[in-house]
């Protein structure tokens, strides 16, 4: 290994150590009949990781990376150089990426294309050579200034055609490459205004071309997940994507809630006004989760600041949930995480990533013992009983009337039973 990262070395399970290496997260562990990287299957955001300078709205960037600034194939070239040696020193199995991500800005739709697909070829030779896989693509439809009336649901057609040529490009790419998902992120997929906005008409071409997607998908015998990350407030002041259940009703209007997924985000479900357990919980009950980003918010800010995960049982009750739903098949735990911008060195990269793995261990292998041990269902399965009985099963196939003659035949008088949340809270500490 020679670059950036020459001078650290790949990363072991060594719980006794002091220097950079996992105090948790064992990759060979078998928890719940398989090994904990098979559970997790953890992926690195290249955006956050390779592409942010460190920048932010009060200030020019701060990261001096040799990759910087960019702006040419030589340099992307090294980037992916750089970005696989970090890839082995974490043992991490995936990796994700935008197209903006990989390539330069080209000067037409085909030189895009072109260089795209260029980089594929270095990603697949890399990707063979390492055991590296791709956890999912996706088009970046939100940073360049023609999307910032939206991407699918912009007014002018151009746009529109243009935004089904670069996702177009990206799937075929992530078809090549095996990407075990194509995710869409709506970032630009709202409206400030209604004064200008034609609501409705935005919605229809949203869900119009979400279907050519889906039928794009089929025709070229791609086997991933569609996934769409649910977004809230920002940048859009109303995004269309809000939250779990604003993607189901979308889905179900159009169709599509049998093609197309969710792929979740512990920051946006907090901006949402959720919780991250929530919105998995949801999915799997509605029936389309498909995949997580794994970061955390500063609380105190408001804002989508994409830490790395830091609380275990936060992220305890996330796998619990996943758990319950049969786990992440198809999907995995891509770390949409970036550095602090006082956090200069290459070694910083690397142990935000790594204390973020063990945060991950941590709270899964709680979460799979408190499944195994019954803690949780057993007194949830207590608080329902009532409901098991025949009678209260045939109230369900019965009808208003009727029921509401039996309440008042037996003259019912129901009092209230205890919820019991401070003992299942107490329950859940002694885990994590």
């Amino acid at each position: 290994m020679t670059g950036y990262f020459s001078d650290i070395a790949p990363l072991r399970f060594d719980p006794e150590s002091d220097g950079l290496a996992f105090r948790h997260y064992d990759a060979d562990r078998i928890v719940m009949g398989k090994p904990l990287k098979d559970h997790l299957r953890f992926a690195v955001a290249y955006w956050h990781s390779f592409v942010w300078d460190g920048s932010d709205p009060f200030g020019g960037g701060t990261f001096d990376r040799p990759w910087f600034p960019a702006d040419s194939m030589e340099l992307a070239k090294q980037r992916a150089d750089n970005a696989f040696d970090m890839f082995q020193v974490l043992g991490a199995p995936y990796f994700c990426f935008h197209d903006h991500d990989v390539r330069p800005e080209g000067d037409s739709l085909t030189e895009n294309h072109r260089r795209l697909n260029e980089i594929a070829d270095v990603f697949e030779h890399k990707m063979e050579d390492t055991g590296v896989g791709l956890l999912w693509g996706t088009a970046n439809l939100f940073t360049h200034r023609r999307f910032m009336s939206g991407a699918a649901t912009n007014p002018d057609p151009d746009v529109f055609a243009w935004c089904a040529s670069t996702v177009r490009a990206c799937m075929d790419v992530t078809h090549r490459l095996n990407g075990e998902n194509y995710v869409l992120w709506g970032g630009r997929e709202g409206y400030e205004t209604l004064l200008n906005t034609d609501l409705g008409q935005e919605l229809d071409h949203m869900g119009r071309f979400l279907s050519m997607v889906v039928e794009y998908k089929h025709k070229i015998g791609f086997k991933g997940q569609i996934l769409i990350e649910p977004k809230p407030q920002e940048p859009s002041k109303h995004q269309y994507d809000y939250d779990v259940a604003t993607v189901y009703g979308f889905l179900k209007r159009f169709g599509l809630e049998n093609e197309v997924r969710v792929n979740i985000e512990q920051g946006h479900a907090i901006l949402a006004g959720h919780s991250f357990e929530h919105e998995i919980a949801l999915a799997q009950t509605l029936g389309i989760f498909g995949s997580i980003d794994m970061n955390r918010n500063d609380y105190q800010s408001g804002w989508d600041t994409d830490q790395f995960p830091n609380n275990v049982p936060e992220v305890a009750l996330a796998y619990y949930e996943i758990l319950k739903g049969g786990g992440l098949t198809q999907g995995g735990t891509n770390f949409d995480a970036k550095l602090r911008r006082q956090s200069l060195d290459a070694d910083d990269l690397i142990a935000g990533h790594a204390g973020a793995m063990d945060v991950c261990a941590r709270g899964f292998e709680a979460a799979a013992k408190m499944l195994a041990d019954d803690a949780l269902e057993q007194p949830r399965r207590e608080r329902y009983a009532g409901w098991t009985n025949d009678a209260a099963q045939q109230m369900l196939k019965s009808d208003l009337a009727s029921i509401a003659e039996r309440a008042e035949a037996d003259d019912l008088n129901p009092q209230p039973k205890s919820g019991r949340q401070e003992k299942l809270e107490n329950i859940v500490n002694r885990y994590v």
